[in-house]
């Protein structure tokens, strides 16, 4: 019962934790390390939900949540456990909810995000088919693929293969050389780094809590972030100011319409997730030291490796 009741404090401080985060300045100075914590965060929080259910359920027997389960299903297989006897076996109803509780968030979890990896493949395998109808190819804009519309467009398909970059007209209109280069930097810096696989399991988590406003804030802290991390790649090798300068452009020549399951450049100059990029791009001093990164990420180390040691320890 001491695991459960650690496992059920780790689940509600990875909340408590989320909401924090979610309002602390910090994260926009070190976006890396912010988006590792993000990830240690859900990842604890489905951890230890599920496994404080599961310590419950499996409580009577004093092994822990592995020993537990393994003593459950050996008992399970000689017969000892069933509902027309539970009284019987120390594995009760109470317990048996829990065990209920924690299939059930296990299956929610799971299918959310096969169901979201799958509809994100199939997504962008039909909009790959149709780019190798309408885009082209331009030896003045290397490196990405054109379409022809007068919107602002820019934005990226990820993938294991097949991935491409593709930008409008439009945009190539209203954006200068060294602008251009600069966005199709942040665009390819998605594609190396897979941002696509960073935002899935927060994808999944907004399918499978469709109503929740907090699970879409935090699905949104960690998209400015992974935005902000391919600002800071791009910058390495072109002006910060020349993308800042893009992304304005973009914002005052109006929004343009990005596929599902792509990783988009423009967006609303008015909006605060803009401002707070350019704000970054012009202002270098604006980033994290080492002392704090290395405090973030100790602490996202600590959170996993505790959560995971709960789940084995006996008591």
């Amino acid at each position: 019962m001491v695991s459960a009741a650690l496992l059920t404090a780790i689940s509600v401080g990875c909340l408590l934790g989320a909401v924090c985060l979610r309002r602390a300045s910090w994260p926009i100075r070190g976006p890396h390390v912010a988006v590792v914590v993000w990830q240690a965060l859900g990842l604890a929080w489905g951890i230890a939900t599920i496994g404080a259910l599961l310590a419950f359920a499996v409580a009577p027997y004093g092994l822990g949540v592995v020993g537990g389960i393994s003593a459950l299903y050996a008992e399970a297989r000689s017969g000892g456990v069933s509902l027309a006897r539970l009284d019987a076996s120390p594995f009760g109803a109470a317990e048996l909810g829990a065990l209920l509780a924690a299939l059930a968030l296990t299956a929610l979890l799971c299918s959310a995000l096969a169901v979201s990896l799958f509809q994100v493949l199939r997504t962008r395998r039909r909009h790959r088919e149709l780019l190798r109808l309408v885009a082209r190819d331009d030896p003045e804009v290397p490196g990405a693929r054109v379409l022809d519309h007068p919107g602002t467009a820019a934005y990226c398909l990820p993938g294991i293969t097949g991935a491409q970059v593709v930008i409008s007209t439009g945009a190539v209109a209203v954006l200068q050389r060294r602008e251009l280069s600069a966005v199709l930097a942040h665009e390819h810096a998605h594609l190396r780094q897979r941002h696509d696989l960073v935002l899935l399991p927060f994808s999944s988590l907004k399918r499978a809590f469709p109503k929740v406003p907090f699970v879409e804030s935090c699905y949104s802290a960690v998209a400015l972030l992974i935005e902000i991390c391919a600002d800071d790649h791009a910058r390495r090798t072109h002006c910060a100011r020349e993308l800042a300068t893009a992304l304005l452009r973009f914002g005052s020549s109006g929004k343009g319409t990005v596929p599902p399951g792509a990783l988009a450049a423009q967006a609303d100059s008015s909006e605060p997730e803009v401002v707070t990029r350019v704000s970054r791009l012009l202002d270098p001093t604006l980033e994290l030291s080492r002392t704090a990164t290395a405090g973030a990420l100790l602490f996202a180390t600590t959170l996993m490796t505790t959560t995971m040691a709960l789940w084995k320890i006996p008591f």
